[in-house]
């Protein structure tokens, strides 16, 4: 067994995120008796004295049918009514099933606001970490009632990976009805099945395939970057179908494992590179990208060749490289009307009131080119 899948294994917190596909059809509406079995393998592992924070879609999926809805809708509006009928129900299957092992449910509905401000990103931590200290299990869930198209997370992948970090779970298991990583669509046939990702290497060249029930947003390629970024930051990825779930909580032998980055970041770290939601961007020439990708160091003046957005000093601004690909993240130190007349110019050129960094190491975090 990889160190991987040992760590997901034993952890004593874990997070599970389940797709829409996996508890709902379109005919049918929620279907009962895939959500018990996966309540089961939640309970078991709990009784095994591990945490569990459940990220479940199916909100959605589940308003369809008392809607008399064929498929999932394609506007905003009605995806948020059949949600607002969906999670009622959702919640309530959620609370009768876990009932049935005497565990408590705390239902939390996020919005992607409640992350990318570092107060509710606070808040949301400490409702999660007070609920498992409660012997409570959190099911999380997007709030599609409210969440509009500008602060959408887009799919539960990506909030799961972001609520792994937030409860500093030991471990993120990621569950479709795809049973692991493969090097193409597994529906085409002649494809290998990816069993560990130890870096990025190992995703070089990949292309993966959608999910074909039509009923999620996701797919294999959010699951990849939901890994990516919750493995990039310490926390080791599980990749499984829902049907195994049982043996993904209890030994981790099955699917995709993602391998941990060697050091955890740290929460304000983690949120200034993943959550916080960026102003503007500093374009880089490629000496300040080797400095502050490769050395870690402070962004200057001197390496910045130009400036985008509308932003103030203390905001979050993303670094691009001459590419114009993001290859940091980091809170500037000045006003947007302040840069122009500073960039491509060394620190003694400037007058003294600007001679400090522009983006202080302390305040960047490197994600990486991709």
């Amino acid at each position: 067994m990889s160190e991987a899948r040992a760590a997901i294994a034993g952890g004593s917190r874990v997070v599970v995120k389940v797709g829409s596909s996996s508890l709902t059809t379109a005919d049918d509406g929620l279907d009962v008796a895939r959500l018990d079995a996966l309540v089961d393998a939640v309970a078991g592992r709990v009784g095994r004295d591990s945490q569990v924070v459940l990220v479940s879609s199916g909100a959605i999926g589940a308003g369809l049918a008392p809607l008399s809805l064929a498929t999932r809708p394609r506007d905003l509006a009605t995806q948020q009514a059949a949600a607002s009928v969906g999670q009622l129900t959702l919640a309530h299957a959620y609370a009768a099933s876990f009932g049935r092992y005497d565990l408590a449910v705390g239902q939390v509905l996020l919005t992607s606001n409640d992350v990318v401000h570092r107060a509710h990103y606070r808040n949301a931590e400490r409702t999660l970490t007070r609920l498992l200290a409660l012997d409570a299990v959190p099911v999380v869930n997007e709030n599609d009632t409210v969440a509009t198209e500008e602060i959408r997370f887009g799919d539960n992948d990506r909030l799961a990976a972001l609520v792994a970090h937030l409860v500093q779970a030991d471990g993120l298991i990621l569950l479709s009805d795809v049973p692991a990583l493969y090097d193409g669509d597994p529906r085409a046939g002649g494809t290998r099945k990816i069993a560990e990702v130890a870096g990025e290497s190992d995703l070089d060249g990949l292309t993966v395939g959608m999910s074909s029930s039509g009923l999620g947003t996701g797919g294999m390629m959010s699951k990849v970057a939901a890994a990516r970024t919750a493995a990039s930051s310490g926390i080791p990825v599980l990749v499984a179908a829902a049907s195994d779930a049982r043996r993904a909580l209890a030994d981790a032998d099955v699917g995709t494992a993602f391998h941990a980055a060697d050091k955890r970041l740290s929460a304000r770290r983690f949120w200034l590179g993943y959550a916080a939601g960026p102003e503007g961007r500093l374009q880089l020439d490629e000496g300040a990208v080797a400095a502050v990708v490769g050395k870690r160091r402070s962004l200057l003046a001197a390496g910045i060749v130009g400036v985008d957005g509308d932003f103030s000093a203390g905001d979050v601004v993303d670094l691009v490289d001459p590419a114009q690909q993001v290859v940091a993240r980091g809170v500037v130190a000045y006003d947007v009307t302040e840069l122009p007349e500073m960039i491509g110019r060394s620190t003694h050129e400037l007058p003294d009131e600007y001679r400090r960094e522009v983006v202080h190491a302390d305040d960047l975090v490197p994600i990486g080119r991709h």
